[in-house]
């Protein structure tokens, strides 16, 4: 694994900066995106950093402009001549009660959850073909078993995961795609009660 290189999107805390931590004691250099969590990806650069001189940048980026995702895919090429894996790991998550509903709500949970990984993808298929990389898609059981008051979120994921399925057949045999949904691992940050909790799993 040495020198591959690995793009994770929303990897600046939890699950997206424990898996750029494993990737990172398996060899590989890291481009860390982050959208507002400056300090923590900063920090998590300086870490890693510490253990591999100049093996992890920090690409700030808003996955709803349009042109991020072909901005965050040139830069890691620019920085380090090369792409093996995509981890599409960022997402907004919060609930939508059906009859509140808003248009900014489904654009911003569409475009983390579904839109910028496809644009991601795309933009990074020449770069992954060339090195036989693959792309990684951080799903939700809710894609198959939806969430109450979570409607937007549930369509989402459930976009990304036929995204992942329909990819997987095109972009064979050259790049690998695979979809996880890794389960209950750290309750989201709104409030929750522990009868929530054990009803969730």
């Amino acid at each position: 694994m040495k020198n591959r290189v690995l793009l994770i999107t929303g990897g600046a805390r939890r699950i997206g900066a424990d898996m750029a931590r494993h990737f990172h004691r398996a060899g590989f250099n890291i481009a860390l995106h982050y959208r507002s969590s400056e300090q923590a990806a900063e920090q998590l650069a300086s870490e890693l950093n510490n253990d591999r001189e100049d093996s992890v940048i920090c690409l700030k980026a808003n996955l709803a402009d349009p042109a991020a995702p072909q901005a965050l895919i040139r830069n890691t090429l620019d920085y380090f001549g090369r792409l093996d894996v995509l981890v599409n790991n960022a997402s907004s998550f919060y609930p939508t009660p059906v009859g509140d509903i808003i248009p900014s709500e489904w654009d911003d949970l569409f475009s983390s959850n579904a839109r910028a990984p496809l644009f991601l993808c795309q933009a990074a298929r020449t770069a992954l073909q060339r090195s036989g990389g693959c792309i990684i898609n951080i799903i939700d059981i809710h894609a198959d078993k939806p969430l109450a008051q979570h409607t937007v979120y549930c369509m989402a994921k459930a976009a990304l995961r036929m995204m992942t399925l329909s990819l997987a057949r095109e972009l064979a045999p050259d790049i690998r795609v695979n979809g996880i949904a890794p389960g209950a691992i750290l309750w989201p940050e709104q409030e929750q009660d522990e009868a929530q909790q054990q009803a969730i799993l």
